[in-house]
């Protein structure tokens, strides 16, 4: 396998998702659409939605496969979600960040109310599209929603960030409430990714753990290693504002365990990921080498 060139692959199928699945920037309200494509369109790694397609495909070669189930809605639905919380997690009420992808974030690009407004245009046009690209499956578009909707809400994404902002500066922080943050916040979406792409590719019941399990701990070694990153690199390189998790306070890896144990730790979890997925008995050489590459990012 040519992994390069399978990555491209499949994130030009996500670009080009975006593009049809996405309200253009000239739809009315303009502005807002704009917005909305602005943080959208500034990149990214793709990650979500890659696994999204990449899940898809492990059971390609099943019974229950159905190759008129596109896996491209479902992808675009949560890289929808992934960005709208990356919107509200910039604004000044949050993080107060200037940078994201490499550009100024969209409240700086446009205005705060305009921010706020596209993040929450982003999130509902997730369900939307999710309820409409399968309506012909009504059991399929359930089972989407109703996991996304989950990794997405207060138990789990939002109370990670709740979770998050309650534990800047806290001098007493513990592991546990550490964990609960990185795997609400971050593993969520991930596992999320995972599992809606084995169900749109026809995974049977018995393989949804073990996708769990491997997007569980790939999510939370890629928060692990995010918190490295931000403690070691810089913005230039981070596409975003590098340090502010210090200046800031904020409970993390690094804080509390220091760098290499934090290292150890994303290994450990990586090598999890793997096994797990190894487990599912086929062929994933593909999602194997996106893992890998994972554990060693420098942004």
């Amino acid at each position: 396998m040519d992994f390069p060139a399978e990555l491209k692959r499949q994130i030009a199928r996500v670009e080009h998702g975006l593009d049809r699945h996405v309200p253009a920037a000239g739809t009315r309200p303009a502005r807002l659409h704009s917005a909305m494509r602005y943080s959208l369109e500034a990149g990214g790694k793709r990650l979500r939605p890659v696994l999204v397609l990449s899940a898809a495909e492990l059971f390609a070669t099943t019974a229950a496969y159905d190759p008129a189930a596109d896996p491209v809605p479902a992808a675009v639905a949560i890289e929808c979600v992934h960005t709208y919380s990356l919107i509200h997690d910039d604004l000044p009420c949050m993080d107060n960040d200037d940078l994201r992808r490499g550009r100024p974030t969209a409240h700086k690009a446009f205005d705060e109310a305009t921010a706020l407004l596209a993040g929450d245009a982003l999130l509902t046009h997730a369900f939307s599209l999710l309820a409409t690209a399968y309506a012909g499956r009504p059991a399929l578009a359930q089972a989407l929603v109703r996991e996304l909707a989950d990794a997405a809400g207060s138990r789990r994404l939002i109370g990670g960030q709740m979770e998050d902002l309650l534990a800047e500066k806290k001098a007493d922080a513990t592991p546990d409430e550490l964990e609960f943050i990185h795997l609400n916040k971050t593993a969520a979406m991930i596992e999320a990714a995972l599992v809606m792409g084995g169900r749109v590719g026809g995974a049977p019941e018995d393989a949804l753990p073990a996708l769990r399990h491997c997007g569980r701990s790939l999510g939370l070694a890629f928060q692990i290693i995010d918190d490295v990153l931000d403690a070691t690199s810089d913005s230039a390189t981070l596409g975003k504002t590098a340090g502010k998790d210090a200046r800031a306070d904020k409970t993390t890896y690094v804080k509390l365990h220091g760098l290499d144990a934090s290292r150890r730790m994303a290994a450990e979890l990586t090598a999890t990921a793997q096994s797990a997925l190894a487990g599912l008995g086929r062929n994933h050489a593909f999602l194997a080498a996106l893992i890998a590459q994972m554990a060693g990012r420098t942004k």
